[in-house]
């Protein structure tokens, strides 16, 4: 999670044009990380791809550092945002169903916002990374306890760990270059996926 002083240090607009602007200016910041990197790209660059002025820029975002942690922020909001919807629209959903979006939701999340993959390699303070998985584990363990109410709490917490984690192997084998038999990884790791959830949901 940002911490305080570097949310102060933005200046959030109360106008619909002040909003808009802004959005403009993620959008160019956004763009200019993909194709350039969070340290290659400048401030000026991402004014002139938004079609502002620079002053205008640094009016609400006054370094590099706040506007991409910014972009962060409203990247996560987006993956909490997509686990609860996903939780709700897997009540009448096979296990097999629920694991195989569970192991694609990460990566799937990843393509559609190419300038998230760029930020997250990068060391931008504020950016409280920890706060973030124990959130993203929070909405998945919610997930999973609606299928398993005669688990404990703290039984669900270790699923949602473990599930995390096989998230996270999705990615790595996707993120993999040159990675033979890929598609049959993917494939043994979605099984293992199901076969997990059987056992914690009592099936």
């Amino acid at each position: 999670m940002p911490s305080q002083k570097s949310s102060e240090a933005r200046r959030v607009p109360q106008r619909q044009r002040g909003r808009e602007r802004v959005a403009s200016l993620l959008e160019a910041a956004s763009a200019c990380f993909v194709e350039k990197g969070f340290e290659a790209t400048t401030m000026t660059e991402v004014a002139a791809r938004a079609g502002a002025s620079i002053g205008s820029l640094y009016q609400f975002f006054p370094t590099k550092e706040v506007l991409a942690q910014a972009l962060i922020e409203q990247y996560v909001e987006a993956v909490y945002a997509e686990l609860r919807k996903l939780a709700e629209q897997s009540v009448p959903w096979s296990t097999e169903q629920l694991a195989e979006r569970l192991c694609g939701f990460l990566v799937a999340f990843r393509k559609r916002q190419p300038a998230f993959v760029a930020l997250e390699s990068a060391s931008i303070p504020a950016v409280d990374s920890m706060a973030i998985r124990r959130r993203v584990r929070s909405e998945l363990q919610a997930l999973l306890a609606r299928r398993a109410p005669h688990r404990s709490e703290d039984e669900m917490h270790a699923a949602a760990v473990v599930v995390q984690q096989m998230m996270k192997a999705a990615i790595a084998i996707h993120a993999e270059p040159g990675m033979p038999g890929r598609q049959a990884a993917l494939i043994q790791l979605q099984h293992a996926m199901q076969l997990y959830l059987h056992g914690v949901f009592g099936e």
